[in-house]
């Protein structure tokens, strides 16, 4: 069987305030073309479709026009798609019925029998090859929220370290009941692919650009869920692509860069050959950029602007596929003009400016809390150190227990809002 394996699309991204559909419709118009060139079998997108819970109609609509495409063009194709925490889960499922006419199949939430057990069958999917016959079975795990794994509604089991509950424990025990549900369906010669959007210990995170799945880097997993049987694991979240430990085990990364950090990564996906129950081979195919990136700096006022006018740039490209520009300048006093001075240095290239940051001198003895960035805080974390203010001690677990439900219920929220109010826009 021949795999792609791909992640972190973000579509309907808004980059620094500006739109990149043009971006990622060419994306997708190369990935179906490869599609169709390597014969593929099935595609993996694990998780992070689109950039926000409540995407706009337009980056839904290349989500599923890539799927009318690719079934018109590879009718044998299966897609197979997770949510991940950019994503609604509810409305990653809400259009699955009509998808799996498509032979596209959508997870974005995992659900709890009555006795407490994981419903994996609902998690496993099928993957066949030309003649229809199945090849391997994909083990489709979306992003697990903490109500999801450590709420009531889940069997208060105990880890080895004997804590019900606990967030980290709760993801490990998904993992494994959906790989004991694996082994007990595969025959002979079928392979175990294995999809999820989670952070694994030792991962490359970028610098900038990724939002912390719940309470930064203390919800990370380990690879060892991952035992030897499982071919191949097709991993979403981080968008450095990498191996964590074997090659078996795998971040695709973005296919494009969602932040001026990550203009220096390989962006790429994974082909992945299977042969039997074992990985045959895989292979990093890079992804051209449709438009460039250009980050300059951080550098002195006069080393910035000679850089900037030394800056090659093509004016007979099209407005929208002029290179993004992030303009980094160390200075050693404010500059008023600053802005001006660089606009002037960019007058009649075609380029798009759309950061420019100031770096002023630290003052010696300066001291003062340290800044934090709420959106990579997280909102968990937020919350922890507001009540720890509020109180003069951490909350407890029943407390966070709480919280997470609400979140949960928020994005749930949201994601049925957002739904009813597409509803109503197609037929007014």
């Amino acid at each position: 069987m021949r795999l792609i394996h791909t992640a972190d699309w973000h579509l309907g991204q808004s980059f620094h305030g500006q739109e990149r559909h043009v971006e990622h419709r060419a994306f997708l118009t190369w990935l179906l073309d490869n599609l169709v060139a390597r014969r593929t079998d099935a595609l993996l997108v694990a998780g992070d479709i689109f950039d926000v819970v409540n995407p706009s109609l337009a980056a839904q609509a290349l989500l599923y026009d890539f799927i009318v495409d690719a079934h018109q063009r590879l009718p044998g194709l299966q897609i197979v798609l997770i949510a991940g925490n950019h994503d609604s889960g509810n409305r990653i499922e809400l259009p699955a019925p009509l998808m799996r006419r498509l032979n596209t199949h959508a997870l974005g939430r995992v659900y709890w029998q009555d006795d407490g057990d994981l419903d994996a069958e609902r998690l496993l999917v099928p993957l066949t090859d030309a003649e229809g016959a199945t090849r391997a079975w994909c083990l489709a795990l979306p992003f697990l929220r903490p109500a999801e794994v450590t709420g009531a509604g889940v069997r208060a089991d105990e880890d080895a370290d004997g804590a019900p509950n606990d967030y980290v424990a709760g993801i490990n025990r998904v993992h494994t009941r959906l790989i004991e549900a694996a082994r007990a369906r595969r025959e002979p010669g079928q392979a175990l692919v294995a999809m999820s959007h989670a952070h694994l210990h030792g991962a490359a995170v970028s610098e900038a650009s990724e939002r912390p799945i719940v309470i930064g880097g203390e919800e990370s997993i380990s690879a060892a869920l991952f035992p030897d049987d499982i071919a191949y694991v097709a991993l979403g979240h981080l968008h450095r692509a990498q191996q964590v430990g074997e090659e078996r085990i795998r971040y695709s990364g973005s296919p494009l860069p969602l932040d001026f950090s990550e203009v220096t990564y390989p962006h790429q996906v994974v082909e992945v050959v299977l042969e039997g129950e074992a990985l045959a081979a895989t292979e990093a195919i890079p992804v051209p950029r449709p438009v460039a990136m250009h980050r300059v700096g951080p550098a002195p006022l006069e080393q910035v602007l000679a850089e900037l006018e030394a800056l090659e740039d093509d004016l007979e490209l099209p407005r929208d596929r002029w290179p993004w520009l992030e303009v980094r300048v160390a200075l050693e006093a404010p500059v008023p003009d600053l802005r001006a001075r660089v606009e002037v240095a960019l007058e009649g290239k075609a380029l798009r400016l759309l950061r420019l940051e100031r770096r002023l001198p630290r003052v010696e003895g300066e001291e003062g809390p340290a800044r934090v960035d709420l959106e990579s805080l997280g909102p968990r974390k937020l919350f922890e150190r507001t009540w720890a203010d509020r109180w003069g001690e951490p909350p407890e677990a029943d407390v966070l227990a709480d919280f997470d439900r609400l979140c949960q219920d928020v994005l749930d929220a949201e994601g049925d809002d957002a739904g009813a109010a597409g509803d109503q826009e197609v037929t007014s």
